[in-house]
């Protein structure tokens, strides 16, 4: 999700969007515009991949994801434990790639069995400091991971499955700055997002109903009353998500996760909203149709 200090929009399967957690993320209007380039050359390349490969197929999304969340793996560790490398890693990193595996291959069940014998070894075992946060660290990563996967694979409707949530997450990313930067105000919650505004966050909402009821015109048989009104409330929990993920960062006394990602920090810094969208998804596809998680979330 956009913090509305950063104009440079990234990849919406990894959350596109520019937070900025420093106090001073707005304050610098030089540093700002020379880090403009770079963040829109990435934001672009990171928002064709992630397209073209939700696109081609579950499988080559399942490379993405996976990928994707062994680095999110190796920057938790960075955040919580202050390392980069240790046995908490390979503990964590091995139990999101294997429930990955699992469920690209159609199991998302025993995918998440696989996340609960990790979460089980961070907190038997001492690998390091911070056990229950660890152990917090493979749900954070693994069960979004897994909800994609089980999203992207219900055929023939995953992709717009996928598609719909990069909607909701990178429209509400836009809308949020536009709101935020052009109308300012009040700040939402200066002590852990200092630059985001209520403005922003009704521009987020806004943009998320908007997106949605566009969006059914593209889908048969889908109604833009339901879309449009799960794009609003989609649009609330990537907002959430992204602050749940700023205070965490605030909590633990660091601006981004790493600095993998040219202008946006690290791939945690820009998945935020899309774990918390995607976990909110997979909740009301259990609730409304497991075997069918992509028409659960489509309305059809």
């Amino acid at each position: 999700m956009s913090e509305e200090a950063r104009p440079g929009a990234g990849s919406p399967s990894i959350a596109a969007h520019g937070a900025a957690v420093g106090d001073d993320a707005g304050s610098n209007p030089e540093k700002k515009s020379s880090d403009l380039k770079p963040r829109l050359v990435a934001g672009v390349v990171m928002s064709a991949v992630s397209l073209a490969l939700a696109y081609a197929g579950p499988r080559p999304f399942a490379l993405l994801v996976i990928g994707v969340a062994l680095v999110m793996c190796w920057e938790w560790g960075r955040v919580i434990r202050s390392e980069d490398f240790g046995p908490a890693l390979f503990v964590h990193a091995g139990a999101v790639l294997v429930a990955g595996v699992l469920g690209a291959m159609g199991m998302p069940i025993f995918g998440v069995l696989a996340l609960v014998i990790g979460v089980a070894l961070l907190l038997a075992f001492p690998f390091g400091p911070r056990r229950m946060m660890s152990a917090a660290g493979v749900g954070y990563v693994g069960l979004p991971t897994v909800a994609m996967l089980w999203l992207r694979g219900d055929e023939p409707y995953g992709f717009l499955a996928v598609l719909f949530i990069f909607l909701v997450v990178w429209g509400s990313d836009i809308g949020a700055f536009a709101a935020g930067r052009g109308i300012g105000g009040p700040k939402l919650w200066p002590r852990v997002s200092p630059n985001k505004t209520w403005a922003g966050l009704l521009g987020g909402l806004t943009a998320g109903l908007v997106g949605g009821i566009l969006f059914a015109l593209f889908v048969p048989n889908a109604s833009s009353f339901a879309l449009g009104a799960t794009g609003l409330a989609l649009a609330l929990v990537a907002q959430l998500g992204d602050l749940a993920e700023s205070a965490l960062k605030r909590r633990f006394g660091i601006k981004d996760s790493s600095s993998l990602i040219p202008g946006h920090g690290g791939v945690m810094d820009r998945a935020d909203s899309t774990v918390a969208v995607s976990l909110a998804v997979s909740i009301l596809a259990l609730l409304v149709s497991p075997s069918s998680p992509a028409r659960a979330l489509l309305g059809v």
